[in-house]
């Protein structure tokens, strides 16, 4: 029996390392460096600056992605599809996946945008999986990439600001064995549109259209319930990956590394501990990250990989939660990919039809 399997593996963060401290100072924020490692395990973050796009990072992660799969393959990899997983587009309108294909070369092929929250990944993959299995495309790129810091936070609230991140993952998904490094066992997806207005920017949407002439500029900065999201995120994470488990045949003990959404440690440690996880099976690079919703899972497995962290074919458990609800789980073995990292504005490509980005300050 035919599955997918990640064959290769890029990423893309921006140059700027931004410590609590840098970031409680520039921002006036009523917190300490003590504080936040405290209660969410994050020490530093990359922030793109006002030239940088969503659609820069992607690019230069799939890039990196291409490479390592023409690498650890040695022989032709082209995609024939390119899936985007973000909440930070670069417009509204058109999607970003179909520049970021144009910008790799990638002529006429498919190309979308999936908006899961923080479980864009998961979702990603499990589109790109079913699409492989199928056979309707051979090889399709998942790039996953978010500018949270510059588009979605209000670098003001404490609540927010502390968390976020800004980077992209990808992986070169291609037919697969199942066990093969790389190969998905199982997927497990799920979602509860009741938790709508626990993370969510309250206008700029149809549903409250956002003009300069009505309300505060704050509303088109996400609002969090912190309290909520924590309780939802250990309870669904820990079921759907309890799920994964079973569909792939596998106990808690059978799992080599494990991989959350890196949305918190407090959160992870919980999931960890719900489950029964043998100690030392996390990976992740929250300290140094913080949160950067959908690429998380993509940047933390690319860390574990070049960290020498796990092996290729350990028995891997990826859990995500994101926004919505929504929230995913994949059993899969590691990926036997050296992961590639490249620059914002180094995917080898063209550039952008208008170079750099323009930032719209409200009157």
């Amino acid at each position: 029996m035919t599955t997918s399997g990640v064959i290769g593996l890029g990423m893309s963060l921006p140059p700027d390392v931004v410590s609590n401290e840098r970031l409680i100072g520039d921002n006036g924020l009523d917190s300490s460096d003590e504080w936040i490692r405290t209660r969410t395990g994050i020490g530093a973050r990359r922030m793109a600056d006002e030239y940088t796009s969503t659609g820069d990072l992607g690019a230069a992660a799939g890039a990196a992605a291409l490479a390592s799969a023409r690498f650890v393959t040695g022989g032709d990899v082209r995609p024939d599809m390119v899936i985007l997983a973000t909440t930070t587009p670069d417009h509204r309108c058109p999607s970003t996946a179909p520049h970021i294909a144009h910008r790799l070369g990638l002529k006429d092929v498919a190309a979308v945008d999936v908006s899961a929250a923080c479980s864009g990944f998961v979702y990603a993959l499990s589109l790109a999986h079913a699409l492989v299995v199928a056979g309707t495309y051979r090889q399709v790129l998942v790039v996953a990439a978010e500018t949270y810091t510059t588009t979605l936070i209000d670098p003001h609230d404490r609540d927010t600001a502390i968390l976020f991140g800004d980077g992209a993952g990808a992986a070169v998904v291609a037919p697969a064995a199942p066990g093969d490094p790389g190969a998905v066992e199982s997927i497990e997806l799920g979602s509860d549109g009741t938790g709508l207005d626990v993370f969510h920017v309250p206008a700029g949407g149809s549903r409250s259209p956002f003009r300069m002439s009505q309300g505060p500029v704050e509303e088109l900065y996400v609002r969090m319930n912190g309290r909520a999201l924590y309780t939802n995120a250990v309870r669904r994470m820990t079921a759907t990956a309890r799920a994964a488990l079973s569909g792939a045949g596998w106990s808690v003990e059978d799992v080599d590394v494990f991989v959350g959404h890196q949305a918190n440690q407090r959160i992870l440690d919980s999931v960890a501990e719900h489950l029964g996880l043998p100690p030392g099976r996390q990976q992740g690079n929250l300290r140094e990250l913080g949160n950067t919703a959908a690429a998380s899972i993509p940047l933390a497995v690319a860390d574990a990989a070049l960290r020498g962290a796990a092996r290729p074919g350990d028995r891997t458990l990826l859990a995500a939660f994101g926004a919505g609800y929504t929230w995913g789980s994949v059993a899969m073995r590691f990926p036997a990919a050296v992961p590639y990292s490249l620059a914002p504005h180094a995917a080898g490509a063209p550039e952008p039809a208008v170079p750099g980005r323009r930032v719209v300050t409200p009157a």
